[in-house]
């Protein structure tokens, strides 16, 4: 595992320090250049957290990830930079159910640098392209797309909004925001992670066992595989706006190529297209 290696996967090369401008510009380049997938469920295959494992998949065989891997992953290399890092436990709200997710259903990054916390996630698919402060709870722009960091008590929640404060429903913002995930600040270990790896391996509840999936950010918008579908998205310039939107219908034959292709993916079995319904999980969370 070499830190160097993987900064050259992402398109990074030459000495970095852990500066700010650092943590910026490598968060944006994984997300540029490291798909959010969850296709070895649906080659046959299981995931593990394992380091070793994860950077050879990410890193040698220029795979991508689910939440787990990636931030698992980009928190080690981060370290290896010299930046201050504890892993933290999320859990994510279902958008048709309005439930959230069991503990540790997500794993996000902590950065601390030069006494101020930033939040990180290059594990989320469509979210924050750059790292969000945690000292404030006010608005922070990114993009087409708005983020707050919402307090409760010891519990946090991320939440995005497409208007401006004041320009949706409600006046002021209030309706315009949706909440993505919670969490707390509590430390954790990536080990603490491994039984929820597997309940997303295995769970009718969960998206990654009931669709196949392939996501990757691109410069003004972003490419997304599903089941047999390839999704293309283009963000209008400037602020708001939801941009276009273009689905392709694929045959089985056609997705291998597709994801060597545009992701730059080959896999090592066949793949088992999946885009089935998600069970409802259980009102305890």
């Amino acid at each position: 595992m070499e830190a160097e290696q993987y900064l050259l996967r992402i398109g990074c090369s030459g000495p970095v320090s852990p500066t700010l401008a650092t943590l910026q510009l490598i968060h944006h380049k994984h997300l540029l250049s490291v798909p959010f997938e969850n296709l070895t469920i649906h080659c046959g295959g299981q995931i593990l957290l394992e380091l070793p494992w994860i950077y050879d998949k990410i890193v040698t065989q220029h795979r991508g990830g689910f939440c787990f891997e990636n931030n698992g992953l980009f928190s080690w290399l981060l370290s290896q930079l010299g930046f201050e890092v504890t892993l933290l436990s999320a859990q994510v709200r279902n958008s048709i159910t309005g439930r959230y997710g069991p503990p540790f259903d997500h794993l996000i990054i902590q950065v601390v640098l030069e006494g101020r916390r930033w939040l990180c996630n290059v594990g989320f698919g469509a979210g924050f392209q750059l790292p969000l402060s945690l000292e404030t709870g006010e608005p922070q722009q990114q993009g087409d797309g708005l983020y707050r960091v919402r307090h409760r008590g010891e519990t946090l929640f991320l939440e995005t909004a497409r208007e401006k404060p004041g320009e949706g429903e409600g006046g002021e913002g209030q309706g315009a925001w949706t909440e993505l995930y919670k969490f707390t600040l509590q430390p954790r270990r990536l080990e603490e992670f491994k039984a929820m790896c597997w309940y997303h391996q295995s769970s009718p509840s969960s998206i990654f066992f009931c669709k196949s999936l392939c996501s990757l950010l691109l410069p003004g918008g972003r490419l997304s595989y599903m089941g047999r579908r390839l999704i293309t998205t283009h963000s209008p310039p400037g602020e708001g706006g939801n941009g276009t939107r273009t689905v392709v219908e694929l045959s089985d034959g056609e997705i291998p190529a597709v994801l060597r292709e545009r992701f730059g993916i080959e896999l090592p079995g066949p793949l088992t297209p999946k885009d089935e319904n998600i069970v409802p999980p259980p009102p305890i969370y």
